[in-house]
């Protein structure tokens, strides 16, 4: 949203500068961000459409077990772990094994095997592919949507002194700006209570309405007018499109800081002012990212131990896939059907948690159950989303990620021009100026 006029004198000046300047920050990010959020609420449609040679089983008849295959690809890639094994197997479709590198004992650093994903047919064992998930460089149809979505959550910056969270977490940073940002862009769209100095042709439109009822003068604040030059076009689509799409950006916004900065902010800053149930991850440091924890426990104990655990809560849902957080030492088991793989609203599917070094039970996670801080940290995902509402919610979100396009790249355009019209008004003056001095000395 964009202030009325430079020269407004107190709160509102010091809001418009700040406005100004916290949205040039944000501009290039929340362009990336948004473009690649329009296409990525459809990255796994995307994804089958662009590797149906990954997805696709060639092979009938019945499947391998799942614990099977997975060790076959330990022993085809020692260097590596398979880390999330899919148990769920859906007829026609690949079974997507997670490979994550173990340490090279001749550099201490884990290796680099270029990919961390390998497709597996079921019912062959057949190796259907392999590729690196969010893969940098080359881009081609197997990581396009990997590499669009890290880049979405990311940007890519790379690992620097050991750690890999360089880009969340300025990402998670340039969020907490926008989502401030957007109280700051709504109160400038109000009208001034005084009657403004008509410096510009905002300004001058708001000094014209000056006497009418509130709803009057701020009413012209959410129309566009289509025929009124490139410049108020573009300053109307950027302050119009603010107002109508408010709520939707501040959830965009605020959601992307609760996911991007959790551990670091988000949660610590719940705890403070509400009952939030942790989870694993939340209460044990992860290890450096080139010291991962060795399981002593396996994957078939941990499915056992989870699958009896599951039964004598009632669950009904079979255990529908398995993994291990190398750098937390911690299992993860997600109990669904293989029809709904992708959980219940975006929230995810049940699941129980087991330490990777003794295999006892750490904790559980139930969607959409606990207090009501947890169903509000559960809800962070689905509402980014756009999940939460299904179908026509990643609909939105994903022509959310265009207007979140065109806000930046419009706020821009505005600064611009009306930095380009400071600078002439400036050179005026001092024009102006040297030809008083002259008339003086005359």
């Amino acid at each position: 949203m964009t202030p009325t006029g430079p020269s407004r004198p107190g709160w509102r000046g010091f809001w418009t500068f700040a406005h100004r300047y916290l949205g040039l920050v944000a501009a290039p990010f929340l362009f990336v961000t948004g473009l690649t959020g329009a296409v990525i609420s459809w990255d796994h449609e995307l994804d089958d459409l662009l590797n149906p040679h990954l997805v696709e089983a060639r092979a009938s008849g019945p499947a391998l077990p799942p614990l099977e295959l997975a060790r076959e690809i330990e022993a085809r890639y020692p260097e590596l772990r398979v880390t999330f094994v899919p148990l769920a197997v859906e007829p026609g479709h690949s079974l997507g094994f997670g490979v994550q590198p173990r340490v090279d004992p001749a550099t201490g650093r884990l290796h680099e095997p270029g990919f961390n994903q390998v497709f597996m047919d079921p019912a062959s064992g057949e190796e259907l592919g392999k590729r690196e998930w969010g893969a940098v460089w080359p881009i081609t149809s197997e990581n396009f949507v990997s590499f669009l979505y890290k880049l979405h959550f990311s940007l890519h910056l790379p690992e620097i002194g050991g750690i890999d969270r360089w880009g969340i977490w300025l990402l998670g940073i340039i969020a907490i700006g926008w989502t401030l940002d957007c109280f700051v862009g709504f109160y400038l769209t109000l009208p001034a209570r005084r009657r403004a100095r008509a410096v510009d042709d905002e300004a001058a439109d708001e000094a014209a309405l000056a006497g009418r009822s509130f709803w009057q003068r701020w009413k012209p604040a959410w129309k566009v007018r289509r025929k009124a030059g490139t410049y108020k076009l573009n300053y109307d689509l950027h302050r119009a499109f603010s107002l109508w799409t408010w709520l939707l950006l501040f959830i965009v916004a605020f959601t992307a800081f609760s996911l991007n900065l959790r551990r670091e902010v988000f949660f610590p800053m719940m705890s403070m002012v509400s009952q939030v149930t942790p989870t694993p991850f939340d209460v044990r440091k992860p290890q450096p990212l080139h010291a991962p924890l060795d399981p002593a426990v396996g994957f078939a104990e941990i499915i056992e131990r989870a699958s009896a655990e599951a039964g004598r809560r009632g669950w009904q849902e079979p255990a529908g896939s398995v993994f291990y957080a190398q750098h937390f030492g911690i299992y993860g088991v997600q109990f669904f059907h293989p029809e709904s793989d992708h959980g219940s609203g975006g929230v995810g599917h049940k699941r129980l948690y087991y330490d990777g070094a003794d295999g006892r039970l750490l904790g559980e996670r139930l969607p959409w159950k606990g207090t009501a801080a947890d169903i509000f940290v559960q809800a962070q995902f689905p509402l980014h989303s756009g999940r939460i509402l299904g179908l026509p919610g990643r609909i939105l979100i994903s022509v959310m990620g265009l207007v979140i396009a065109m806000l930046s790249v419009t706020g821009v355009y505005i600064w611009w021009k009306k930095r380009a019209a400071r600078l002439k008004s400036a050179v005026r003056r001092q024009a102006d100026g040297k030809l008083a001095a002259g008339a003086v000395l005359d």
